[in-house]
């Protein structure tokens, strides 16, 4: 294995053995000049070992990027849309802060880091989303997202013995949804069709990822999310810029800046709400704080957020599996310095994760390595 989960990544002609030691050199951090400082054409590999033997590999491509748009790191194709689908749900959030509506709802940590999660459908999570819509006088039935079973084999079960069905609240992405209808309902907008892409909902949140990650989107594919929501082509580059301008907001307008931090610190004060048991991004959150703000989207895509070092992250597996694009931001998370020891040895299963057969027993392990 590699000296370093990076091994063989370039700055300018010369091979990095590590990228670990690279991301450590001042330099990285602030050298003024625009030219990527650390940077391959090839992407990550992701090997999974079984035995003697690497039986499986994903690609990933990474981008990390400053506030000011200057590429950190990157490896394989950045600048090629990729749909990130649910990993920029805190950029999306922001218009739910800009237009009052977190405000006239009386919107707590609780409820902003629920409008950025891909929850697991835990009691908290619906009970708190079922709360948020009483306040507007609205229900379960106005979220457009749809309903499918808990994620978490507890509350699925629990959901079954009742012997009802779940309702749309159960949908991960219930508490996105209730934040649309927040702004919706403050704005006076029909709340009927916010999923939309003419909604002025949907309007807000496209302006917002259009400025945070500094591209027009007038002419970006466009899908649907699984939710029912526009999903919209952006650059690797383009949206580790957006997670940047999150962690360092100093230069943004005042009403921006202020939504960057109310989101940070609410997912921080409440990583639970983020995901929930077992998730990964509410496992590295409850161990950071507000040292990152980390988000992972369907068909392998992450970001994150490092306040501390002011940089954005953003990745795609290529062949959209999750395994691979967990196992690419944990170890990018330690390379761009953002986990001491105790982290590393809080969350070793993360950053080194085993393959398990049915008896328990460790039979491999997913690792990253260069192509």
């Amino acid at each position: 294995m590699a000296s370093g989960a990076l091994h063989g990544l370039r700055e300018g002609g010369k091979v990095i053995a590590d990228l670990g030691a690279a991301i450590n050199l001042s330099s990285v951090m602030s050298e003024p000049s625009a030219q990527p400082l650390v940077g391959e054409q090839r992407p990550l590999a992701i090997e999974v070992v079984r035995g003697d033997m690497v039986e499986s590999r994903h690609a990933v491509a990474f981008a990390a990027v400053d506030a000011s748009g200057r590429r950190v790191a990157w490896a394989g194709e950045v600048e090629a849309p990729v749909y990130a689908r649910s990993a920029v749900k805190g950029l999306q959030a922001l218009p739910l802060i800009e237009t009052g509506a977190a405000e006239r709802w009386g919107l707590g940590d609780a409820e902003l880091a629920l409008a950025c999660a891909s929850h697991n459908g835990e009691q908290r999570h619906v009970s708190t989303v079922l709360r948020w819509l009483e306040r507007m006088d609205l229900s379960a039935a106005d979220l457009e997202c749809g309903s499918h079973m808990p994620y978490h084999e507890p509350s699925a079960a629990a959901v079954i013995r009742s012997g009802e069905r779940p309702t749309a609240a159960h949908n991960n992405c219930s508490g996105k949804h209730a934040g649309f209808l927040s702004a919706a309902r403050h704005k006076g907008e029909p709340t009927q069709g916010y999923i939309r892409a003419d909604h002025p909902v949907q309007r807000r949140v496209t302006r917002a990822l259009e400025e945070m990650c500094g591209i027009d989107l007038a002419r970006a594919p466009v899908g649907i999310d699984g939710c029912g929501i526009p999903t919209i082509g952006i650059p690797l580059e383009k949206l580790a810029l957006g997670m940047a301008r999150l962690a360092d907001p100093a230069k943004l307008p005042d009403e921006r800046r202020a939504a960057a931090e109310r989101i940070r610190r609410a997912v921080a004060a409440q990583p639970f709400m983020v995901a929930g048991s077992g998730g990964f991004c509410t496992e590295v959150m409850e161990q950071l704080g507000a040292r990152a703000f980390v988000k992972t989207g369907a068909e392998g895509v992450f970001c994150a957020a490092l306040p501390e070092r002011g940089i954005g992250i953003a990745l795609k597996a290529a062949d959209g599996a999750s395994r691979a694009s967990e196992a690419a931001i944990a170890h990018l998370l330690d390379r761009f310095g953002a986990l001491d020891k105790a982290d590393r040895t809080a969350l070793a299963r993360r950053l080194h994760p085993s393959i398990f057969n049915r008896a328990g027993l460790a039979v491999g392990a997913i690792r990253v390595q260069a192509v």
